[in-house]
């Protein structure tokens, strides 16, 4: 959900180190910037951030972008990051989801996260859902052979929409559930969301699914 506009939120965010302010610069050259070869994982449409700076923390071997569009709410990721422990292993772009083909390059990225987008419900408005298939190919296009796409939500219609799209060649379903924190399995490590913790509580089955390459075609 965006936030209100914020006056002066395009200004923090320029001035700001923890945010990459031309990502298109390092396309090919990601490694360089956090100055290791240690794999990179991104979050398109990251919120507030708390998902992704928790698994910054948890796993320092493992390099992440936090990939947030509306500058109102990467400020507010921002601000609760300055507040807690730095991390060199994260750093936040401004971007629209449609550009990242521009900004990393064929293999580049290990894995991607999709948490709690915006089910764009009209029907003309499928091809902006970020698990359509016109985003699929943009992620094939950044991605390792073997790299995945884990994606979370609360809404029923847009996982339905989604699992039929990771169907969509060269993808397939590998792992999938309707209740989350049903799952024992795929629940294990689970790191919620703002929005994950809300629907919880408000007794909404949380659905995950996992997509990957098909193996005939790695």
């Amino acid at each position: 959900m965006r936030l209100r506009n914020i006056r002066g939120a395009k200004e923090q965010i320029a001035s700001s180190p923890l945010v990459v302010q031309t990502p298109k610069d390092l396309k090919g050259k990601w490694y360089e910037k956090f100055g290791n070869q240690n794999p990179i994982y991104i979050e398109v449409g990251m919120g507030k951030g708390r998902f992704i700076k928790e698994l910054a923390r948890q796993n320092p071997q493992i390099n992440y972008l936090g990939i947030e569009m509306y500058d109102s709410v990467l400020l507010r990721a921002l601000q609760k990051a300055e507040q807690q422990e730095s991390l060199s292993n994260l750093f936040f772009i401004c971007m629209d989801a449609r550009e990242l083909p521009e900004v990393f390059a064929k293999g580049e990225v290990a894995k991607i996260y999709l948490n709690f987008s915006d089910p764009w419900p009209k029907d003309r408005h499928a091809k902006r859902r970020l698990t359509a298939r016109q985003f699929l190919e943009r992620y094939d296009q950044i991605l390792v052979k073997d790299g995945e796409i884990e994606f979370k939500t609360d809404n029923r219609d847009l996982f339905e929409f989604s699992l039929a799209e990771g169907q969509h060649l060269p993808w397939q379903v590998k792992e999938h559930t309707f209740d989350l924190h049903g799952d024992e399995r795929l629940n294990i490590g689970n790191v919620m969301t703002e929005y994950e913790e809300k629907f919880s509580l408000l007794g909404n089955p949380i659905h995950k699914m996992i997509i990957d390459r098909e193996k005939s075609i790695k």
